[in-house]
């Protein structure tokens, strides 16, 4: 057996080989996430692009074990078959998982909506409907993206035989991480400081900056935390306005060290170790508090929002990591100003931009929260502790309710990390001035989105995301009433936007047992009117159920949507009837609440 690797083609993986997934491996588990990344990386890239290793066992000439790789494998075939790519039957398959491989067989085909739900994959039929609605909704050309496919590499490696293969699993689960970009990049601005006191603190600025999983002023000491901060913690204090500043609170001067300056970058990295922290307390955040975004995708954000250049279309896009951020630090002075900038963008990051709250006894039950950190005196303790407030007036307030929902109707709708540039704009609005009216700044973007989306001509799959987000966020804010019924009160308390990325028809596309002639015409079953936006395992459960069976059956499903629980009040108002009269009655109510809102 060749034991080298090999280079392979991905537009050819499926088309002469077979796959054996073994049973000990878990089942296909990638979420919206990592199949949208995978795919913006073959789409966005440029020539030959390689695309990771994919490790083997070779069991006959012609059939290889999935050894590690399988998560983006299975990916891979999804998105061949969606393509309608040339992809060997049998190609790829589970080893003693017959549900798997019936999905597998037929995923794509009609046959699909023909065999029953408890027959197929779950798992399998949600990942091709990510791809799907993915394609759908960003406008993907697929004969461009095969093209791009046949400049796509992996290289398929061969275990050597007989090996331990537990062995094997054990070593790769616990080897160590490549450094990351961020790393090099930490690295390379620090190499720009002349002195160590500087490198030091820089590092110290950088690592409290990373723990994107706790309040900024929870990764710093007590002691430091009064001095950095202003009296209630709320906010940086009025005195730390530059680098030079935040440097002379955070080094401790008598305890470490640092005239001797004959030290490399390498040992001021080493030798750096957070300040110690309230350990309690963010043990408490980390398992409460989760960030819409990572630390990498932090930095460009900063990056965009203190960048001058109008251009800014590929300022998130991690591929140019490197070279995006470099241009704002090129000298001593430029890299202090980054380093203060991390930490003020920050500071504002966690006190203006929304999180994922969850229940300390059920990650599960996770809450949009749009929260500030302040200070409080434990009488007991006879310390300062923090406790989290609504960021304007309380969890409670309207302002802070319409504004949490906004930001959720964006961070749903815009779910790549390269697309989220109302974060950006968000933060250079408030470094200008803290007071800036950042609900109508995201109000006029969102506008300018929907307006540019020609959501009255789109049809169907061509509708963007945005134009039902945004709708469902003025039905949440203003209320609606259907013929003198109030069916959405205004800022409904226990209302909260779901990760939603599938367009469902509510007269399905393929209505089961309904004669030819009373089917809708394409323009009618494609209009604004008889869609929604909801989960993709919304939209699984659906299936082809008509609209009645739909409400009856899955009423949870009902609520993710605003606009979807006015389609379910108009047919119980009219008498338990959907039909293209009510459809289009219903689009022009929903297109007249968008225009008005388009003229504020």
């Amino acid at each position: 057996m060749n034991k080298r690797p090999e280079i392979l083609q991905v537009s050819r993986l499926f088309t002469n080989v077979k796959y054996k997934i073994p049973i000990y491996q878990r089942n296909y588990a990638w979420e919206e996430k990592q199949i949208q990344q995978l795919i913006d990386d073959i789409y966005t890239s440029n020539g030959t692009y390689f695309l990771g290793n994919l490790i083997v066992n070779q069991k006959e000439a012609d059939v290889y074990e999935v050894i590690d790789g399988q998560q983006r494998l299975t990916t891979l075939y999804l998105l061949e078959k969606y393509l309608k790519m040339d992809v060997l039957r049998g190609s790829l398959y589970f080893e003693a998982r017959e549900k798997s491989n019936r999905t597998l067989s037929i995923i794509g085909t009609e046959e699909t909506n023909n065999l029953l739900d408890e027959l197929q994959s779950e798992e399998l039929n949600r990942g091709y409907k990510i791809i799907k609605g993915y394609f759908q909704s960003e406008r993907l050309n697929c004969t461009s993206f095969i093209e791009k496919l046949n400049n796509v590499q992996l290289i398929r490696i061969q275990v050597p035989q007989n090996i331990d293969l537990n062995h094997y699993f054990e070593i790769m689960n616990t080897r160590g991480e490549q450094l990351e970009f961020h790393e090099i990049a930490k690295a390379k601005l620090l190499s720009k400081l002349s002195t160590n006191e500087d490198k030091k603190a820089g590092s110290l600025i950088w690592e409290a900056c990373s723990n994107m999983g706790t309040y900024i002023q929870m990764n710093f000491d007590l002691e430091t935390r009064d001095e950095l901060f202003s009296k209630n913690w709320s906010g940086l204090n009025t005195e730390v306005n530059d680098f030079d500043k935040v440097k002379e609170k955070i080094i401790r001067k008598n305890v470490d060290n640092l005239t001797n300056d004959t030290k490399t970058l390498f040992e001021i990295l080493k030798d750096t170790k957070p300040i110690k922290t309230d350990n309690s307390n963010i043990i408490e955040e980390n398992e409460r508090f989760e960030s819409i975004i990572s630390f990498p995708n932090f930095i460009l954000q900063v990056n965009e929002a203190i960048s001058e250049s109008d251009e800014k279309e590929s300022m998130l896009d991690d591929k140019n990591f490197l070279k995006n951020i470099e241009i704002n630090w090129r000298n001593e002075e430029t890299s202090k100003a980054f380093l203060y900038n991390l930490l003020k963008c920050r500071v504002l990051f966690d006190k203006y931009i929304l999180k994922r709250e969850f229940a300390r006894d059920y990650k599960e039950t996770g809450k949009w929260s749009l929260q500030c950190l302040e200070s409080y005196k434990d009488e007991k303790r006879g310390y300062l502790k923090p406790k989290y407030l609504g960021t304007f007036g309380g969890d409670d307030d309207n302002k802070n309710k319409q504004l949490r929902t906004l930001q959720s109707c964006l961070r749903i709708t815009y779910t790549s990390p390269k697309t989220m540039h109302w974060i950006s704009l968000v933060l250079k609005n408030l470094m200008n001035d803290e007071n800036s009216n950042i609900l109508e700044v995201l109000e006029g973007y969102c506008k300018d989105k929907v307006n540019e989306s020609n959501y009255k001509i789109a049809r169907g799959f061509d509708l963007e995301r945005i134009v039902f987000t945004y709708l469902d966020y003025i039905l949440y804010r203003d209320g609606y009433s259907y013929r003198g019924k109030q069916i959405i009160l205004p800022l409904k308390d226990d209302w909260q936007f779901q990760f939603r990325s599938s367009i469902e028809h509510f007269y399905p596309q393929h209505p089961v047992d309904i004669e030819p002639s009373i089917k809708w015409h394409s323009d009618d079953l494609n209009g604004f009117g008889n869609l929604a936006l909801i989960t993709v395992s919304g939209n699984s459960k659906f299936s082809n159920l008509p609209p009645e069976g739909k409400v009856k059956s899955y009423p949870s499903i009902i609520e993710q949507s605003l606009k979807l629980k006015i389609m379910k009040e108009m047919i119980s108002i009219n008498g338990g009837v959907w039909n293209k009269e009510i459809s289009d009655k219903h689009k022009e109510e929903m297109f007249d609440i968008l225009d008005k809102e388009l003229l504020r």
